[in-house]
């Protein structure tokens, strides 16, 4: 790794709601202890979980202290909790990771490098499913070199748990609250004129829950047409064309 990765001001600060996630939150907080870039910290909001979440998380918290936990006094949503961390964060970049999620041990290395090398704020990287019942084959998400809020619009490509961000570029960094709120945050960025720099490399692993796929595809369908007429304020026939291009991409997706 060039020099420029290696500095001790490269604070990396990861941002983590969590909820009743005592399942997979030890293999998240595992996949971020091992990796090949070390000056991070580890902010896990735990949004007033039920289970045993508090005491798992406690638990690594006592052994590094770069793993800080904040217990919410109710539980208000993944948005609030996220934005929890991020006005705890310390660090010049922030990364997202959901507590069910993991990174590949070189991730935050290779972007780190990827961003610092050609000035780039805002970036994402190709994924990996993962589910509790085996696959019929391996599913990578592969990402295009960049993308523009117009083409966002037709694809939302960009996965939550692979995004880096540059607050000496971007500024103040807060998630959008509503339905779809990732969506709605990286649009936010994306129509101030920002642009988002695709790194093609599978660093992440996305969990995907048994019972959850078939039932939330016509959910989000409409709610993704509500982000674009409400939130976007796009035109009906603008709303209708993205709409398409959505769900033809999504259906590539599913069908990779």
């Amino acid at each position: 790794m060039r020099e420029t990765t290696n500095k001790s001001n490269h604070l990396v600060s990861v941002i983590t709601p969590a909820y009743n996630c005592a399942e997979y939150i030890e293999e998240c907080i595992g996949s971020v202890l091992n990796q090949t870039y070390q000056n991070w910290e580890m902010i896990i909001v735990n949004d007033k979980s039920t289970d045993n979440t508090q005491f798992i998380v406690e638990s690594y918290a006592k052994k590094d202290p770069r793993i800080k936990l904040f217990n919410q006094e109710k539980n208000a949503g993944a948005a609030a909790a996220r934005n929890k961390a991020l006005e705890l964060s310390q660090g010049r970049f922030v990364a997202f990771l959901d507590s069910d999620d993991t990174w590949k041990p070189n991730k935050l290395e290779r972007q780190l490098e990827f961003m610092l090398e050609n000035k780039y704020g805002f970036t994402f990287t190709s994924y990996e499913i993962m589910s509790d019942k085996p696959l019929d084959k391996k599913k990578i998400f592969k990402v295009p070199e960049k993308i523009n809020y117009n083409k966002y619009l037709k694809n939302t490509i960009i996965g939550n748990l692979t995004v880096v961000m540059d607050k000496e570029i971007l500024g103040d960094i807060r998630v959008e609250v509503g339905y779809l709120e990732d969506v709605l945050t990286w649009m936010k960025y994306l129509r101030e004129g920002h642009i988002a720099y695709g790194l093609d490399e599978n660093l992440a692993m996305y969990r995907v829950a048994e019972n959850s796929v078939s039932s939330n595809k016509f959910k989000n369908a409409k709610r993704y047409f509500w982000c674009l007429r409400k939130k976007q304020k796009l035109s009906l026939m603008k709303s209708i064309n993205c709409q398409i291009g959505y769900m033809f991409n999504a259906t590539k997706k599913r069908l990779l």
